[in-house]
């Protein structure tokens, strides 16, 4: 079947588009697409497997989907635009459903009779262009879409043995989040906190060792593992969140990660280890500060009734929150994992200090008991051992110090968890965002703008 499709209506091409992916899905016929445009002609024999392998299998990325592949990138749009669209009233969206529940092709299970539009793909083929393609939003959504929705999927993907080529990828993101907008770090984010959500992976990633990581350019990592490098990463996200957008919901799931992994982590970098008690510290200052202005402002308003203040105490309740965050995640690898982390003891010594200021507080009184056990425990130790002490000397000390720590007297909390779930109408977050991804990425296709009312063209 020869299908032409030219770009002069927005609507005609959409549902040609649609009668294609219909017949691939539910006939499984074998289409040979020819796009049409005045200036250029792409010709290319097209089924699903374009949709999912984003225009080439295992062959390097050059450029971005829809400068390289406009046929392959464009396919990819029309599939999150059919994922994304609403239920009817009788009936489940069946292009989500079989998103949902396509499995491998190495899966020689039977589909269950309740599913009717299944069908599989290659997921070696699969994983290996999406690890090449996270550069752009629609490879990533597409990512996030299959994490979250299809078991197998997420699954095949937890069990492979080199999940660095999918993880470096979604840290780079991260990692240069003022080039991005604030959708695509929402999606890595997420990514990783699904990701970070099976303890299997966060054993597994601080097993990975990491040489030479060029786009990271505050601190040369000439070895690092993967735990640590997602460690600073996110770190360093929360940080740039404090100080530039101040996003509740980027700070929340950021922390979500962390506190995933942190019973789990596992011979920290020395530098990721000082960059988690850097942030406490960060956040121990803008505790202070707010507390400050709280208490000026407090005082104003006994000496004047005319003039407004403005009122601190959310801003100290959300501070707190953060700091409350902190400690615990510092308290689970303590109490799960302290034998593995002399750097994160060294570290918490050296700036000790900063928790003396919590150890009486109501927030944080509890939390505080096994920080400040390991504190009093380990400065103890050092203390016998004199002055002047090397580095290397005080981690041995540490080190031989892990062993006679009575574990006993570590009082027991309940595992941070923190599971990834969609808001209660997450089509007002998606389908804006999958339509500006149509509009401003789609190659050769014109879309009117003076058309468009699903969202303003001003609108991020």
């Amino acid at each position: 079947m020869i299908l032409v499709l030219h770009f002069g209506t927005a609507h005609y091409h959409v549902v040609l588009y649609c009668i294609i992916l219909h017949r691939i899905l539910y006939r499984n016929t074998f289409i040979s697409l020819v796009v049409a445009h005045p200036n250029r002609v792409f010709s290319s024999p097209a089924g699903l497997w374009t949709v999912f392998t984003l225009g080439g299998v295992g062959s390097k990325a050059t450029a971005s989907p829809e400068l390289s592949s406009p046929l392959a990138n464009q396919s990819l749009l029309l599939l999150l635009v059919l994922a994304n669209l609403t239920d009817a009233s009788d009936a489940p969206n069946p292009y989500r459903q079989a998103i949902m529940s396509f499995k491998n092709t190495q899966d020689s299970s039977p589909f269950p009779s309740s599913i009717p539009h299944a069908f599989q793909i290659n997921f070696n083929s699969l994983y290996t262009a999406l690890c090449e393609q996270q550069t752009s939003d629609q490879a990533t959504l597409l990512l996030y879409t299959l994490l979250h929705q299809n078991s197998n999927i997420r699954t095949y993907m937890l069990a492979r043995t080199d999940m660095e080529n999918l993880v470096l990828p979604i840290l780079e993101i991260l990692y240069h989040v003022e080039e991005r907008n604030s959708h695509h770090v929402y999606m890595a984010l997420i990514i990783l906190l699904i990701l970070t959500e099976d303890d299997g992976f966060n054993r597994s990633i601080h097993e990975v060792i990491l040489k030479n990581i060029t786009w990271y350019s505050e601190r040369v990592l000439t070895e690092i593992s993967l735990g640590s490098l997602l460690i600073l990463v996110v770190i360093r996200t929360i940080q740039y969140n404090m100080t530039r957008t101040r996003d509740k919901y980027l700070h929340t799931n950021c922390l979500a990660a962390l506190a995933n992994m942190s019973a789990q982590f596992r011979s920290l970098h020395q530098y990721a280890a000082q960059r988690i008690i850097s942030l406490f510290s960060l956040l121990s200052k803008k505790h202070n500060k707010v507390l400050e202005q709280a208490t000026q402002s407090l005082r104003g308003s006994l000496s004047s009734n005319d003039v407004p203040l403005p009122d601190y105490a959310q801003d100290l309740n959300v501070i707190e929150e953060v700091i409350r965050m902190m400690l615990e995640i510092i308290n689970s690898c303590l109490t799960n994992s302290l034998h593995h982390n002399p750097n994160l003891v060294y570290a918490l010594l050296y700036k000790r200090d900063l928790f003396e200021q919590f150890r009486t507080h109501p927030s944080f009184q509890d939390i505080m008991q096994n920080i400040d056990l390991v504190i009093t425990f380990f400065s103890s130790r050092l203390l016998q051992a004199g002055a002047e002490l090397s580095v290397e000397r005080v981690l041995e000390i540490i080190k031989q110090g892990v062993i006679a720590l009575p574990k006993d007297r570590l009082k027991k909390f309940p595992e941070l968890k923190f599971k990834y779930v969609e808001e209660e109408q997450p089509e007002e977050f998606f389908i804006p965002y999958v339509w500006s991804l149509v509009y401003n990425s789609a190659v050769g296709l014109y879309w009117n703008p003076q058309d468009i009312q699903l969202f303003t063209m001003d609108s991020d």
